[in-house]
């Protein structure tokens, strides 16, 4: 068992400041992953996630001066782990905000017209902003626009005196007919904000410890069962030391239903709605369960080196363990597999999404 008894600074380093880099469920807390890099890898081995989420595991590789890989399917949790693994200089964002809020005028008419909840949700001035961002920002391509655009993502909806929405949780959008109810209900109306000059002062605060060096951490967006079918014949050459992962668990959370008004600002649909396709939803259907990690971990095996350690956290429900140790041992049938579990704080995403079932908790996978 890694000792996970890891002292990062509150917010006194760079890494610190950027570790936490965007609000999600599921989120590998950043002790753990360093703990796991520190025990199972040395500088320079690589470090590979399938699942990476907000690439926590790889921003933990590139900070402990590892290499990290990994895939990402939700771009919200793409954008981040790009902002923390190729971060823009602070006076590049700086600009490209102010840009931004030159050209937000033009976005006025589009503003009014968008649907009833973004005019409960954002002041006029905020709508406009978000919508020049919307549209302008190459955030796939360009390393400004996608580190503007995850520091921007952070704070487009939370507590209301912190952020640019109306009162909203910030790990999950609520629907819009929900929101708006609640809105009216309790008489709150959106906050005035001067968009520059809110993410302005949330830029200054990210940066004043520095950034990560540039690193050679890579996270590609994607379904990972797919981009590894490609990589078969022409993978990374860099082999990991270290598979460090968390996969979805099976029936908790849609992670594309609760990003939507991110997806939104990423250029998704401005309707509350949840995607048919199986790998972005629940994981409801446990055979298609079992089938994805099954995939995943076998296709994985050419990416680690032959004594590589895979170290997977999951959910410690019986039908989510039990998936999990048939995929990895179909994967890996010649390494050994000790586990150890751990109980959940009250705020997890089982605690919040799966309270009437099983006792919560977590388990951690060692195959070595």
């Amino acid at each position: 068992m890694i000792k996970t008894e890891i002292t990062i600074s509150r917010y006194g380093t760079a890494a610190s400041r950027w570790a936490g880099v965007g609000p999600y469920y599921a989120m590998f807390p950043v002790n753990f992953a360093t703990a796991a890099v520190r025990e199972y890898t040395k500088p320079g081995d690589g470090v590979f996630d399938p699942f990476a989420g907000r690439a926590t595991s790889l921003f933990a590789a590139a900070s402990e001066g590892r290499i990290g890989l990994g895939i990402e399917i939700n771009p919200v949790g793409w954008v981040y782990g790009k902002a923390k693994l190729q971060t823009a200089a602070r006076a590049d964002v700086e600009q490209r905000i102010e840009w931004l809020g030159k050209r937000a005028k033009n976005y006025r008419a589009a503003a009014k017209g968008l649907p009833e909840f973004f005019t409960y949700c954002y002041c006029s001035k905020v709508r406009e902003f978000l919508l020049a961002a919307r549209d302008l920002l190459c955030w796939r391509r360009a390393k400004t626009d996608w580190t503007t655009m995850a520091l921007l993502l952070i704070d487009l909806h939370g507590k209301r005196e912190s952020a640019l929405s109306n009162q909203m949780r910030q790990t999950k959008a609520m629907s819009p007919q929900y929101a708006i109810g609640w809105w009216k209900e309790n008489k709150l109306e959106p906050p005035e904000r001067n968009p520059v000059e809110f993410m302005l002062k949330k830029v200054a605060w990210r940066y004043a410890r520095g950034r990560l060096e540039a690193s050679e951490g890579r996270v590609y967006l994607g379904d990972s069962q797919l981009i590894l079918a490609r990589w078969e014949n022409n993978a990374p050459k860099q082999r990991a030391t270290l598979l460090l992962t968390s996969p979805p668990y099976h029936g908790v959370t849609n992670y594309f239903y609760d990003q939507w008004l991110r997806l939104w600002l990423l250029g998704g649909s401005e309707k509350f709605y949840s995607t048919g396709e199986p790998c972005k939803r629940k994981f409801d259907n446990k055979k298609h369960y079992i089938a994805m990690l099954c995939r995943v971990f076998t296709k994985s095996k050419p990416l680690l080196k032959r004594n590589a350690v895979v170290y997977v956290r999951t959910d410690a429900r019986q039908f989510t363990r039990e998936a999990t140790i048939e995929a990895l041992e179909t994967a890996f049938p010649q390494k050994r597999l000790r586990d150890e579990r751990f109980s959940l704080p009250a705020f997890s995403q089982t605690a919040l999404f799966d309270s009437a079932r099983e006792p919560k908790g977590e388990i951690d996978f060692v195959m070595w």
